[in-house]
């Protein structure tokens, strides 16, 4: 993940437009990400992690994804 920090004696149309595009690209990308996750703790083995061994907890995870996003 890149950043700019930049001083307003460099501030330019063209290069305010392109840090918005970028932030509305992230901004989407992590929305994903958090509505992912947000699917997944609806399923309480996932939400409380029973499981003792992350072996079974990451077994659990990769059935509840196919359970919650296979069409």
């Amino acid at each position: 993940m890149r950043s700019i920090i930049a001083d307003k004696g460099y501030d330019a149309g063209a290069l305010r437009r392109r840090l918005q595009a970028d932030d509305e690209a992230r901004y989407k990308g992590r929305w994903r990400i958090e509505a992912a996750f947000c699917c997944l703790k609806d399923f309480r083995r996932i939400a409380t992690r029973y499981d003792k061994l992350a072996r079974n907890f990451l077994s659990a995870v990769a059935l509840t994804v196919a359970i919650a996003f296979g069409s």
